[in-house]
């Protein structure tokens, strides 16, 4: 299967820091890919990587067949690859619609005449509408972003990266600080997206790894451990010996 997104040997180094150490992986078309690993393992460095907010101390970057290692953040947005973050950096004065029809004007190069009338662009406002209904969010579209549960702003979050029309979407931590029946929810949510848009998250609750999850990658130290499905990264005693003290399937 032909690869979305591929890193080929990527490093980065703070002075003698090795915080990521030459990890190549590829993540396939549709693919439901988590990253995991122990706190400081360099999981979100080396998203950070992937997505240009840092430039790599060495190895490339490839999204499909194009080399993007030297492209900008916006670039690479503007290519296809979107994210999230682990601390959420939403329009907290805004409208759940506002902030999606924000993203998709952005997107569609309208982003210096909008001015909060989502009804004078009515494509757009259709698109948004479209998207929040897919998250499970149209019921709080005219809610200001302020007012909404975390789980609830987690989610529109991801409504901001697939406004972009992203072929990978990069989820750091969604599920973080939301209650566990509403994670569930968020994941059986971003697993049922269009298979067109290739899907890795770093997460730490691996009952949702293992429920949401089609392959795992498994970091330590900068450094990639293992890959494989989810039955194979379960029973591997290396991983056990990482997660010891923590709960497996």
């Amino acid at each position: 299967m032909s690869a979305a997104l591929r890193a080929e040997g990527l490093s980065k180094h703070f002075g003698g820091f090795r915080a990521n150490d030459a990890i190549s992986l590829t993540l396939a078309q549709g693919a439901r890919h988590a990253l995991i690993g122990p706190n400081g393992a360099g999981k979100t460095t080396f998203v950070n990587l992937l997505t240009g907010v840092y430039p790599p101390s060495s190895g490339e970057v490839y999204l499909g067949a194009e080399r993007i290692t030297a492209l900008s953040q916006h670039r690479r947005v503007q290519r296809g690859l979107a994210r999230t973050f682990q601390i959420n950096s939403l329009f907290a004065g805004l409208t759940v619609l506002e902030s999606v029809a924000i993203a998709i004007c952005q997107r569609r190069g309208l982003g210096g005449v909008w001015a909060r009338e989502v009804r004078r662009f009515p494509d757009v406002e259709r698109e948004a509408r479209e998207l929040l209904q897919r998250l499970r969010l149209e019921e709080e579209a005219e809610r200001e972003t302020r007012q909404l549960a975390y789980g609830k702003q987690r989610l529109l979050e991801v409504a901001l990266g697939l406004a972009t029309h992203p072929r990978v979407l990069l989820l750091d931590e969604p599920a973080s600080g939301i209650p566990a029946a509403e994670s569930r929810e968020m994941f059986e949510v971003i697993a049922a997206l269009p298979r067109e848009v290739s899907i890795l998250f770093i997460e730490h609750d691996m009952d949702l790894v293992f429920r949401f999850a089609e392959r795992i990658s498994v970091l330590v130290a900068g450094r990639l451990l293992t890959e494989g499905s989810p039955e194979q990264v379960a029973n591997d005693a290396r991983v056990r010996q990482v997660y010891l003290g923590e709960a497996l399937p």
